[in-house]
């Protein structure tokens, strides 16, 4: 049984307006102001530029400076922020017991893909750079971030650079083009997630590109070779079978998978860990992955 907070939370979600059109400008803007919170005394911020890319450490107290975090954040490539997730990486740091840098990678429609994937390749290379080892460097993101996790690892793969030692994907949006059946089929019990605005977001992310472009849905991507990977998802989601689909395609090409289904879980139900017992339970067993593979 979901706890009782969960009802709270899709409560708190059915009373938002859908997001899809509008100022681009005022979505962004208008998440950060309903998503800001200040960090907590033992967590630490401080902005960066990871060669160029935009960037903020947040690290817990008594994270292991030899460890790292990259962590990509959800918006539909068009909004989201280092702001808007800075609580989430907060408590990821203390789980994990490592530096979380989050990155500002470009956004859509200004920046259509792969200006997210090139930013976020970037920044794992200037973590390497400064001297970090990439067998102690996990990527994570979540929603778009999620799906542009895979899609960093398989970049890296391709350019034969070595890659970091996990990824972790929270609600993934992986497949661009909108087919998954959950897609119709929980479009009525996902409080937060509108198929339209996935495929309004997906246009403005493509950029005339086609959907099944592997790097934009890594679903369609060739996953051999990638290091281990945990899925996270709930079952109430509009985007439950991106998780499940990458999950077997990536099985199928020999990684190493954790696939972990939460019932009645919302999409990326991590970010309400503030309300939900089932979001700081579902940070834990993040924490207790990477803390295995780094």
């Amino acid at each position: 049984m979901p706890s009782p907070e969960l009802d709270l939370v899709v409560q708190m979600l059915r009373s938002q307006p859908p997001v899809v059109g509008g100022d681009v400008a005022e979505r962004r803007a208008g998440l950060e102001r309903m998503t800001a919170a200040p960090l907590p005394a033992d967590v630490s911020s401080e902005p960066v530029s990871a060669d160029g890319v935009p960037a903020e450490w947040v690290v817990a107290e008594g994270a292991d400076p030899g460890r790292a975090l990259l962590y990509l954040h959800g918006g539909g490539y068009v909004i989201g922020s280092i702001a808007t997730h800075r609580d989430l990486a907060a408590r990821l740091s203390r789980a994990t017991g490592a530096r979380v840098l989050v990155v500002d990678y470009r956004l859509a429609p200004e920046h259509p893909h792969p200006a997210a994937v090139d930013d976020a390749v970037r920044a794992f290379r200037w973590l390497v750079e400064q001297g970090l080892d990439p067998r102690r460097v996990a990527i994570a993101g979540d929603s778009a971030g999620g799906g542009l996790t895979v899609a960093t690892l398989v970049a890296l793969r391709d350019a034969g650079d070595a890659l970091p030692a996990a990824g972790v994907c929270l609600s993934p949006w992986t497949d661009l083009a909108c087919e998954g059946g959950s897609m119709d089929t929980h479009d009525h019990r996902d409080p937060m997630v509108r198929p339209e605005g996935l495929r309004e977001m997906a246009a403005m992310y493509l950029g005339g590109l086609p959907a099944s472009t592997p790097l934009a849905s890594p679903v369609h991507a060739e996953l051999a070779g990638l290091p281990p990977l945990l899925v996270q998802v709930g079952t109430a989601e509009v985007l439950l079978d991106d998780s499940t689909r990458l999950a077997d395609r990536a099985r199928a090409a020999g990684v190493e998978v954790e696939l972990d289904v939460w019932d009645d879980m919302v999409h990326v139900f991590q970010a309400f860990a503030a309300i939900l017992p089932e979001g700081r339970e579902a940070i834990e067993r993040i924490g207790a992955f990477v803390r295995e593979r780094t």
